[in-house]
């Protein structure tokens, strides 16, 4: 069995919000299990989840580590280090094994967001 963090609004330390772990069978950690957990994962400076603004490119379950490619929406980040640190971390709770974060090239822009409104575009 593996264990699924979901995750709930109660800020802790580092910026990360913890919530309740349910047991559930180790086939059953989906790709979209894996992106509602970062939805925790906030871009400190636009205030929105790394989800919603299309910062995870990709997710593959089926690799050891787990591999997870995002992006950052500039590619001077100052918080570039953290938010990957973050990725990892709530990634790794969700899926309970290893994973690693890659920062991919792609260049990010607005419409990659699921609501570009969210920012006025």
């Amino acid at each position: 069995m593996r264990r699924l963090i979901y995750l709930s609004v109660s800020r802790r330390e580092g910026g990360l919000i913890w919530g309740d772990e349910v047991m559930t069978e180790a086939n059953q950690v989906t790709e979209e299990a894996v992106r509602e957990a970062l939805r925790q994962v906030v871009d400190p400076e636009l205030h929105l989840d790394v989800v919603s603004l299309g910062m995870i490119r990709e997710i593959d379950l089926g690799a050891s580590p787990v591999h997870i490619g995002m992006i950052l929406t500039t590619p001077f980040c100052p918080f570039a280090p953290w938010m990957l640190e973050q990725v990892k971390q709530v990634a790794e709770k969700a899926v309970d094994d290893r994973v690693q974060v890659e920062m991919l090239p792609e260049q990010w822009h607005p419409e990659m967001m699921e609501d570009p409104s969210l920012l006025g575009f």
